[in-house]
């Protein structure tokens, strides 16, 4: 593959996968201007984050199936097409309960994405490259936290929240057309995969029985979770506890991705020395040591705007460690099912995702001591996850194709 071509497939893979967090960074900044415009507090608009997340885990295990059985880019402009649709009915959102409803679509399409864009990956890098690229995924992928809410900011300033979701309507648009003259298709139609629930529920649960992939797929769903219980959470924590304004807030969001920008980043280079097993669990205890070390300070009342942002910045950049390599480790099993694979794992991600958020917006409290809580329990039961089964039950990496 030309380096012009791999530079420009990655690129767009990037931004597949960034669809997703894009949706959901880009009109964080808007919340108050939603809560008073569809007549609600800012806890209620928060539902959307989580039905958005409810969306993303159901959506990707039908897009699993789907792009091992007609291909990967047939699948991406459907999922695209009604990411499209939804988006621009949020724009229309006449009040809390359409908004937080039709997230779920707009969910259910942008998903897409993540499914394809991943097992992409896994149809053209061998097994020992595929950390390296998701690294280099991360960084396009990273981009979108930093830029998403500065954007959402200043569209909501300047034209209104309804906007917020014109502009991400936009960039569906784009991507699509990009999709369609760029991206190669990386896997023939498979008309012997099956679309009968009856027969896809097996192929769902044989993928699961691989004990590399559930274990590195728990772990690296449950420390993601970390991340969700964050965007959830910080809304409140930096507008309402610590009254940033909503440009404040952007930046201190794209501050804590540059984080994850980083760590990913590193992480490419120590792939060089180290393979990812040794990087996860090194990488898992950092993240632990960050979330005590938050929740400790929260609990005592000392951690103000600026020690909250430093390890929010820290939790992020352990994550740009360990998600690249636990996405590496989970899917080195499968050529042949990498879509479905790329689903499940997905969808645990997500899953994890929406019981973080919803406990975040569940409890909130006024104060950051929730989000904090909750960030720590998943970076816990990471490490409890990566010492038990990897340390003592020595799993080992099973690289025959499914």
């Amino acid at each position: 593959m030309q380096n012009k071509q791999h530079t420009i497939i990655i690129l767009i893979l990037g931004l597949l996968i960034a669809l997703s967090p894009f949706s959901i960074d880009m009109y964080l900044p808007a919340f108050p201007a939603i809560a008073s415009s569809l007549k609600t507090d800012i806890a209620h608009v928060g539902y959307s984050l989580t039905s958005y997340y409810a969306g993303l885990c159901a959506g990707q295990l039908i897009y699993g199936i789907l792009i091992d059985r007609f291909g990967r880019k047939r699948p991406l402009y459907a999922g695209l097409l009604i990411y499209l649709i939804a988006t621009l009915a949020c724009a229309f959102s006449v009040n809390i309960n359409m908004l937080v409803s039709v997230r779920l679509f707009m969910a259910l399409g942008g998903c897409v994405g993540m499914v394809a864009a991943r097992a992409i990956v896994r149809d053209l890098f061998p097994p020992k490259d595929t950390a390296r690229v998701l690294s280099l995924l991360v960084l396009v992928m990273g981009i979108a936290p930093i830029i998403a809410p500065a954007i959402g900011g200043i569209v909501n300033t300047i034209a209104g929240w309804r906007w917020v979701f014109g502009v991400m309507a936009l960039i569906a648009l784009a991507l699509l057309i990009a999709t369609y003259k760029l991206l190669p298709e990386t896997k023939t139609p498979d008309p012997r995969v099956s679309l009968r629930i009856k027969d896809v529920l097996p192929e769902y649960i044989s993928v699961l029985k691989k004990p590399t992939f559930l274990v590195y797929t728990l772990a690296g769903g449950i420390s993601y979770a970390g991340l969700y219980a964050y965007i959830a959470g910080s809304p409140f924590v930096f507008m309402t506890r610590f009254g940033f304004s909503d440009t404040a807030y952007s930046w201190a969001f794209a501050f804590n991705a540059c984080g994850l920008i980083s760590g990913s980043q590193i992480n490419r280079v120590l792939l060089n020395r180290y393979d990812s097993t040794h990087i996860s669990f090194y990488a898992a205890i950092m993240l632990f040591i960050t979330g005590l070390l938050l929740l400790i300070s929260t609990t005592m009342g000392i951690a103000g705007a600026p020690m909250t942002l430093c390890f929010t910045f820290l939790f992020l950049f352990c994550l740009g460690f360990l998600n690249p390599n636990t996405t590496a480790l989970a899917l080195r099993p499968f050529t042949a099912a990498a879509g479905r694979a790329s689903a499940v794992l997905g969808s645990i991600q997500m899953i994890a995702g929406v019981i973080a958020s919803w406990t975040v917006n569940f409890f909130f409290n006024g104060t950051a001591n929730v989000m904090a809580t909750v960030m720590f329990g998943c970076t816990a039961l990471t490490l409890l996850l990566l010492v038990f089964f990897t340390n003592r039950l020595q799993i080992k990496q099973d690289l025959q194709p499914a």
